[in-house]
């Protein structure tokens, strides 16, 4: 039987895609469908400009 050795993570990418999922969804709730495609517009500009 081989025994797991368990390190630990500089990145927990699970961790941080749900917090990021969270964020967004906290962002959008509630927003009609003109909003919510306002929003990715807005957040698309934003990523494209860095």
């Amino acid at each position: 039987m081989k025994n797991k050795v368990k390190t630990e993570k500089e990145f927990d990418t699970v961790k941080t895609f749900r917090e990021i999922k969270d964020k967004i969804s906290n962002d959008i709730k509630g927003m009609s469908f003109e909003e919510f495609s306002l929003y990715l517009e807005s957040r698309k500009q934003n990523t494209y400009s860095r």
